[in-house]
């Protein structure tokens, strides 16, 4: 797959069709494109809410017979059937984490009325360029890790004779919980396969001073499109096709040894750039250390050997790999890790320093851990293990690859209640079976609700979050989604859990905590003097949310169970009402979309 070293288009100019922010061209449309109107689906088989236009491709979630969230990646040109069968081939011979692989691909047949187009994973996340566009710019490390995983991919791309042709913030995406996925895989295709006169988009992607006006992809201009992606993410600009200035001088921040790499891979003559890409990640490593915790002077102190990267790397040994933080919290932060021994991701929490020398913290953090991790249901991110060395102790447990629900609602906005309806019920049915054992979790909120890798919510911290018992006012928990009792201090039963799943119900619905933002006691107030607008709400829904989010525990659900039953009448009401609805239908699916998980189904052997 050998690229030419010539140039086979001009750059396109841009386009009416689409969106642009920071040069990125993807839009998010929730209606089913014209070009996967008359598809039909296998039984079972229903379209997703949301689908995502990209050059010449498009991507259309679905939910296949298992429940899972799946990508339909199509073209929606007919000429382009060929260009999409040769990508979706390609990746289906690929093995690297940052590769999406193809799951099946669909030719068009007129007996099954689908095709062509490949499956794969939905990925979950943003570009560089919409986080840049959202938060400024990264810190260094991040962007280190960038450089390894972007640069790992095209290294192993290169090492197959390919190169990949289009590496630029927009094609590079991460997920909320630290995983990197190089795209834009239609232009790293051979040449025969692509439609003559064809060439990425040249909004937003730097363009190496070797391509002239043309698209002329070599493995040298993929490192200098790598190293252009780092000056991006580090200075929230791409660098100038000439006379970069060295990056030291635009981000001074920025260690020299860090500078010199970045700038080498820069270099206008290709011929002085690093042989090969792998060749540059080993320089960036050699100078900073893949164990390195970086200052903002690129030295080391007394304080950066206490981090807690630091503190997590000296006890992990040579157990997990650390990979990149994921979050903190009152009680620990959460570290992305590779398990050496058994080869796989995991999220590990490490408890902070001052929990640890709590001795009856740490019994009691072990106790509930042990009682989550029997309990083995869907719903709830099982825990794998437990251990410390040291002063250093924590636990890890599956990583849920699309974040949280309070990622999907920062990055997405409000979700309808047919969205969410069933994952709520799978979560419910999870509180249920912690409270029939004793357990209450105590600190439910979105960022407590973890998404995996098929869009399904499950929950995160149970009877963890909250070690050391009772605290006092404002201690544990997130006011916005806590009850009255525990911003009061006060004992919390399964009552408490009943009330933070209402206000996570809320808050999924709308975008925004039902009794707002505030400090712990502006909220109280308002709880207290039952403050909440139902008006966004059908009434069902309105009425089983100031049940739960009553301020006396006697008068809400009594558990997770009750709670559940009163959620099925209530959603199932509306949700029944809603499929009336006829451009609902078309949309989504036909009647059997499977929303029918309220309704009560006789039991089965096995």
């Amino acid at each position: 797959m050998n690229q030419s070293t010539g140039p086979i288009a001009r750059f396109d100019p841009p386009t009416d069709r689409v969106l642009r922010v920071t040069g990125e061209m993807r839009r998010v449309s929730p209606v089913l494109p014209e070009h996967l109107a008359e598809w039909h689906l296998p039984p079972g088989w229903s379209w997703g809410s949301e689908g995502l236009w990209d050059e010449h491709r498009h991507f259309q979630e679905l939910i296949d017979a298992l429940g899972r969230s799946l990508s339909l990646v199509s073209a929606p040109d007919p000429a382009h059937a060929g260009w999409l069968e040769a990508e979706a081939r390609a990746l289906a011979h690929r093995n690297h984490p940052a590769v999406p692989t193809t799951y099946h691909y669909w030719t068009r047949h007129q007996e099954s009325r689908r095709g062509p187009g490949y499956l794969r994973r939905w990925i979950a996340g943003e570009t560089i360029a919409a986080r840049l566009s959202r938060s400024g710019p990264e810190d260094v490390s991040a962007v280190l890790r960038v450089m390894r995983e972007a640069g790992s991919t095209l290294s192993y791309l290169h090492d197959a004779g390919s190169v990949h042709g289009a590496v630029s913030a927009k094609n590079v995406f991460t997920t909320p919980m630290g995983r990197l996925w190089l795209l834009g895989w239609q232009w790293a295709m051979p040449l025969s396969s692509i439609p003559s006169g064809l060439a990425p988009d040249a909004a937003g992607m730097p363009l190496p001073p070797e391509w002239g006006d043309g698209w002329m992809p070599t493995m040298a201009s993929d490192q200098w499109q790598l190293a252009a992606l780092c000056f991006t993410a580090l200075t929230g600009e791409a660098p100038p096709r000439d006379d970069i200035p060295p990056l030291s001088l635009v981000r001074p921040d920025v260690p020299p040894s860090v500078s010199t790499v970045i700038d080498r891979a820069l270099h206008p003559d290709a011929a002085k750039r690093y042989t090969t890409v792998a060749a540059m990640v080993r320089a960036m490593d050699r100078v900073v250390g893949s164990r390195t915790v970086l200052t903002l002077s690129g030295e080391h102190n007394a304080a950066s050997r206490e981090s807690p990267e630091v503190r997590l790397r000296w006890a992990l040994a040579d157990d997990y790999e650390v990979i990149a933080p994921l979050g903190a919290g009152t009680f620990g932060s959460v570290w992305r890790v590779r398990d050496l021994s058994l080869g796989r991701e995991v999220a590990l929490k490490l408890l902070h320093p001052h929990v640890v020398r709590d001795e009856r913290a740490v019994g009691r953090f072990r106790r509930e851990a042990r009682l989550t991790a029997q309990l083995a249901h869907p719903a709830i991110v099982p825990i794998y293990d437990w251990d410390s060395r040291g002063d250093v102790a924590w636990y890890t447990m599956e990583l849920a690859e699309s974040g949280s629900v309070a990622d999907l609602i920062t990055s997405s906005g409000a979700r309808t209640l047919a969205e969410i309806a069933p994952q709520i019920d799978a979560v419910m049915s999870g509180l249920a079976a912690a409270h029939s054992v004793g357990i209450v979790h105590r600190d439910l909120k979105p960022e407590n609700i973890l998404i995996d890798r098929y869009r399904r919510w499950r929950i995160a911290d149970f009877g963890i979050a909250n070690p050391a018992g009772e605290e006092p006012t404002g201690a544990s928990g997130t006011p916005a989604f806590s009850p009255p009792e525990q911003l009061l201090g006060e004992p919390q039963d399964a009552t408490a859990d009943c009330f933070s799943l209402a206000a996570i119900v809320a808050y999924a619905l709308t975008g925004a905590p039902p009794f707002g933002e505030a400090d712990s006691k502006t909220i109280l107030a308002r709880e207290l003097t039952g403050r909440l607008d139902i008006s966004p709400f059908a009434p069902e829904i309105g009425a089983w949310l100031q049940r739960g989010l009553n301020a006396d525990p006697d008068a809400r659900f009594p558990d997770a169970t009750a709670m559940q039953a009163e959620w099925r009448v209530a959603a199932g009401v509306v949700l029944e009402r809603e499929r009336r609805i006829p451009w609902w239908r078309r949309i989504f699916g036909s009647d059997e979309t499977g929303d029918s998980w309220w309704r009560e189904e006789s039991p089965t052997a096995g």
